[in-house]
């Protein structure tokens, strides 16, 4: 039985309690853990947050299916994920590691008579620590790659009076651009805002943003990831890098 939670008081945790309660009645034989993560699991949600759910089970295919839905005024965003998935997801390094390792450090039961949310967290940590640099290096290329190609397209649409594309184009380069950076330094960060905040590219404009990726490519050319070569560097057989774009559910 789940401990008391303290809290009730918050109206996202009413909704919260309320979705996870559901969830065991309707599936009382197929969910292992319940947790909220995001602003909720940190304690800072405000008035505008959304409630982010993951609902852990035994076997995957069984349990809830992932839905997002407003009660009470309260976005829910409910994600599912069976137990050995998910332990996986925590082993795996990718493009997108900034962005989703908090919530497998930073995940607050709800539900978890068994503990395995910590297991889920010594999983990843454990992870982190055997990581090589090279790892994060290579990972860091390729989201430099994503960045100049998206910055790089953001100044062809600004030529062609293409404002709104733009514009878009520039978001994606500084949120791949920040990624360069959470991967260099092995920093997470909340979410793609706080990414580009905490990275100080949120209010970079195209020609700043072209000094930071000629500076990062620099970075990563004296850590031995070059961003440049030739055709048969390209093909060199080395284990290639897990390449995801950052997803909020799974």
């Amino acid at each position: 039985m789940a401990e008391p939670n303290p809290y009730l008081a918050n109206p996202r945790w009413v909704v919260a309690e309320q979705v996870a309660d559901a969830a065991r009645r309707r599936y009382p034989a197929g969910v292992l853990a319940i947790g909220a993560h995001g602003s909720l699991a940190h304690g800072d949600d405000t008035d505008t947050s959304d409630v982010d759910l993951v609902v852990v089970t035994y076997k995957a295919g069984t349990g809830p299916r992932p839905v997002t839905r407003r009660v009470d005024g309260i976005l829910v965003d409910l994600g599912v994920v069976a137990a050995d998935e998910y332990l996986q997801h925590a082993r795996t390094l990718s493009t997108s590691w900034p962005l989703a390792a908090d919530r497998y450090v930073t995940t607050r039961p709800i539900y978890d008579p068994d503990g395995w949310l910590e297991r889920l967290r010594d999983t990843h940590l454990g992870r982190l620590a055997e990581a090589k640099s090279l790892e994060f290096t290579t990972l860091a290329r390729e989201a430099w790659c994503r960045a100049s190609s998206a910055h790089a397209r953001a100044v062809r649409l600004t030529q062609w009076y293409e404002t709104d594309a733009a514009m878009l184009m520039i978001g994606e380069a500084r949120l791949s651009a920040a990624m360069v950076v959470g991967l260099l330094t092995r920093t997470y960060f909340r979410n793609s805002a706080d990414a580009v905040k905490r990275t100080g590219l949120a209010g970079v404009d195209m020609t700043e943003l072209g000094l930071i990726l000629r500076d990062q490519a620099k970075e990563l050319a004296n850590r031995g990831r070059p961003v440049a070569a030739t055709v048969r560097p390209v093909f060199d057989a080395r284990p290639r890098p897990v390449i995801e774009a950052p997803v909020k559910s799974f």
